[in-house]
């Protein structure tokens, strides 16, 4: 006998209920517009958004991989997200779990910048950037792990938490630093997006260990007020994330002026730019992209490296640029030998200048006390004592004046080459190593990140270009004029999109 069609139709029905009720949305590599498009479906709340990755920081981050990479979590999340839960989805950043570094001040969080020093540190403000991503709807879902004081570039280690931070990817490798908590949280789905410091590289290359996407602003387009200094003349905060879309929707939200940050007062007038209109697929045709051999070529840079990059260079021609190779910055070496008058503010100068900014908020006042308390890792008390017994030149001083005198020397050279070939772009390696092996500092390390933009303060943005050794990622930087963020977005996003290296490590699957 047959049966009726609509018996058919009830059958099939039965059989195959997704058709009917669509699959639990699962946090895993998920993106903004993704986790937006999940609540305003119903197939998500906010309160099941921030569980998701809750369970995912217990399950990863001290246990199984201990990945290392949280210091804190905020114990308001869930409230946080009820009440977020209570309206609609509104706000380019609603219910976006958020993973901020530990040197952002944070209400109702520690902010330690990875210090035993500072730890009991609540502020009572929240850093600028940190203020931002909440009025957007954000939740500060956790504190990460970071180098202690931001020192170092090539290891993520503190004393504020045991241990290292892990790289995801390999879990013998470093994240880098001083971002490589972020980082790494990001990349294993801690959280869905995050914040970092670059004052040299800690953006760029924790992104590039982690295959993620970063964005170094030029200088005074974002505000650092609320983030401890490492050093004011080259520090930028930004975003951190799994994509450049994402990267791009935070760091809409963070460009502003702040009179708490008086760099800002350089981006005073400029028109406000709609940065997701440069995420466009086809960006890269007839853009003019220079190789930037200075930045990575020495004895030293790893071969797989270079036939990586090599790759991208020409997965960026297929996708329409014109390749200018090499474009060398003629005079740049000249510029670089020129002899120091001496150290111009630094560390010293600007972390005291914040502790006495906080008074009795912070545990120790002074440089000195920092030295005398003892309470750090003792890899960085010879960074400490020689920083505090080093000079302060303020800014008015002769050894200002020739580092400023100088950095526009770099930045003319830069803006000389770039004019004469019609750039629109440098591009190289992040890195020209792979990852280190956690607790090796004698091999080479490969960080191609501490000059051309912390020198300039021109902008650059990091997307992963492949991965060495068949597991560990590699970055490629794009690094152009200043204000020119749309364009750097644009060729970034262009190229991921024509390339597309992003996957997630296989030390922290997706939960059942």
């Amino acid at each position: 006998m047959r049966c009726p069609l609509p018996a058919l139709l009830l059958v099939a029905l039965i059989a195959t209920p997704s058709a009917q009720t669509p699959a639990p949305f699962r946090v895993e590599e998920a993106t903004i517009a993704e986790t937006h498009a999940a609540l305003k479906a119903g197939r998500a709340t906010c309160r099941s958004l921030v569980e998701q990755h809750l369970r995912r920081i217990e399950t990863y981050d001290k246990n199984g991989p201990a990945l290392n990479a949280i210091v804190q979590i905020n114990p308001e999340a869930l409230a946080q997200a009820d009440a977020l839960d209570r309206r609609d989805v509104s706000g380019p950043l609603h219910c976006v779990p958020m993973i901020v570094k530990d040197n952002f001040e944070t209400i109702g969080l520690q902010s330690a910048n990875g210090s035993l020093s500072l730890a009991g540190f609540v502020s009572r403000k929240d850093a600028f950037q940190v203020r931002r991503v909440k009025e957007a709807g954000a939740i500060v879902l956790a504190k990460s792990n970071m180098a202690e004081w931001a020192f170092t570039p090539y290891e993520t280690l503190s004393s504020i938490l045991p241990g290292y931070t892990k790289n995801p990817y390999a879990l013998d490798r470093v994240t880098a630093g001083s971002s490589g908590g972020t980082a790494a949280s990001i990349a294993a789905s801690f959280g869905l997006v995050g914040l970092g410091s670059d004052t040299g590289n800690s953006i760029r290359g924790p992104s590039s260990h982690q295959a993620l996407a970063g964005i170094r602003s030029t200088m005074g387009l974002t505000s650092r007020a609320g983030v401890m200094p490492l050093n004011l003349l080259a520090d930028i905060a930004g975003p951190m994330a799994r994509t450049v879309e994402d990267a791009t929707s935070v760091f809409q939200v963070l460009v502003g002026d702040d009179p708490d940050d008086p760099a800002t007062a350089a981006a005073r007038g400029r028109p406000r730019e709609n940065y997701s209109a440069a995420l466009v697929r086809d960006g890269l045709r007839a853009a003019r992209i220079g190789v930037l051999r200075q930045a990575y070529e020495r004895d030293t840079t790893d071969a797989e490296i270079v036939d990586v990059f090599m790759r991208a260079v020409e997965d960026l021609r297929r996708a329409g640029a014109v390749i200018v190779d090499p474009a060398h910055i003629e005079g740049l070496d000249t510029i670089r030998r020129q002899q120091s008058v001496g150290p111009c503010m630094g560390f010293k100068y600007d972390i005291n200048r914040f502790l006495a900014s906080h008074g009795d908020q912070v545990p120790v006042k002074s440089l000195t006390e920092i030295v005398k308390s003892g309470r750090f890792h003792p890899t960085v008390r010879r960074q400490l004592e020689q920083a505090e017994q080093g000079v302060e030149n303020g800014p008015a001083t002769e050894a200002c004046k020739a580092e400023h005198a100088y950095r526009d020397q770099v930045r003319g050279a830069v803006m000389k080459t770039m004019d004469a070939l019609k750039l629109d772009a440098f591009v190289y390696p992040t890195w020209s190593n792979p990852p280190r092996l956690i607790g090796d500092l004698n091999t080479p390390h490969g960080d191609n990140s501490q000059f051309f933009s912390p020198t300039t303060g021109f902008p650059s943005v990091q997307v992963p270009m492949g991965y060495t050794r068949g597991v560990l990622p590699a970055g490629i930087t794009f690094f152009g004029r200043a204000w020119a963020e749309s364009t750097l977005i644009r060729l970034a996003y262009s190229y991921e999109q024509a390339t597309k290296h992003r996957h997630m490590p296989s030390s922290t699957p997706p939960l059942r």
